[in-house]
């Protein structure tokens, strides 16, 4: 009897708690393949994005393009099929492990927030900084990977401006003649512009919630292939219009051809000398890659998570 009171009164031991508890590795794999499937379909509308992006008019070694037909005749004369393809294959490690990260970060921290209960709307406040964390997190592990995308996508055989032979090269190179530094150049933008991914995850949470509502059916209910490829394109284009800007100063930072003092110096020239309109060079072909992206994406994660 004694025996029974003893172990009633034994305090129970605490739970542990386990960081990777809400973790779900198909989150990573469904990121990685959306990734990788869009960035080898789409990548040569990515790479005239950022040829446009970095066009300032002052700088020689940069082509000149007239506009998005003109570019893809352009290199293809004059760089061959190969040239529409010049930053491939970094391209696809930082899509691929960029989407993978983020998925995993996003759906953990979200459903940390929910204490594991999926069917809790969050709101758009929580919806918001899930999805800022989640891309802090991304662009700190991945921001290399998009230095060195950018230096192959600016490597024009007509200008002769050739310097890496391929991604591993680059990233030796950027690390020996620039260090550290060199290899997170860009990142001050990039963490601005992880309010692109918060307004945009923010975007498409809530109206795949309120449309659910809508049907009085559970937020976690799955919807039709043609609902998630609407509400991905419209919370695409609609983080894209308000945050763009920040994407031409990253790729301008990031670029070997031009030199700037920072982040504030970038922008300030970019002003000087090509007012607003320098801030949404490249918007054309951005839109024409990440809107058939974003949906291509966003689709195969749905899916393979269901």
């Amino acid at each position: 009897m004694n025996s029974i009171k003893a172990q009633t009164n034994v305090p129970s031991s605490p739970k542990k708690f386990n960081v990777f508890a809400h973790v779900k590795y198909e989150h990573l794999v469904a990121g990685v393949s959306g990734g990788v499937a869009s960035t080898l379909i789409l990548h040569p509308l990515d790479l005239i994005k950022i040829r446009f992006a970095v066009n300032d008019g002052r700088t020689a070694t940069v082509p000149q393009y007239r506009g998005l037909g003109s570019a893809f005749t352009t290199i293809f004369r004059q760089e061959g099929f190969r040239g529409l393809y010049k930053g491939v294959t970094p391209n696809v490690w930082g899509s691929g492990s960029s989407w993978g990260l983020y998925f995993m970060f996003y759906n953990t921290i979200k459903t940390f927030i929910q204490g594991g209960n999926t069917t809790m709307p969050l709101g758009p406040t929580m919806h918001m900084l899930a999805a800022a964390e989640s891309g802090a997190l991304t662009l700190l592990l991945t921001n290399p990977i998009w230095v060195v995308k950018t230096r192959l996508c600016l490597q024009c055989d007509a200008s002769n401006c050739t310097e890496y032979r391929g991604m591993i090269h680059a990233l030796g190179q950027i690390y020996k003649e620039e260090g550290i530094r060199g290899l997170y150049r860009g990142f001050v933008p990039g963490m601005l512009g992880v309010s692109h991914g918060a307004i945009q995850f923010m975007t498409y949470e809530e109206m795949k919630n309120a449309y659910n509502e809508y049907r009085k059916l559970p937020i976690d209910t799955k919807l039709a292939t043609t609902e998630y490829l609407g509400f991905a394109a419209v919370s695409k284009l609609i983080a894209a219009a308000a945050t763009y800007p920040y994407q031409v100063v990253r790729a301008r930072l990031q670029d070997h051809h031009h030199r700037y003092n920072g982040t504030w110096d970038c922008i300030r020239q970019t002003w000087r000398y090509e007012r607003m309109r320098g801030f949404y060079k490249g918007l054309v072909p951005y839109l024409v890659h990440v809107t058939p992206n974003i949906c291509m994406v966003m689709l195969i994660w749905e899916k393979l998570t269901s």
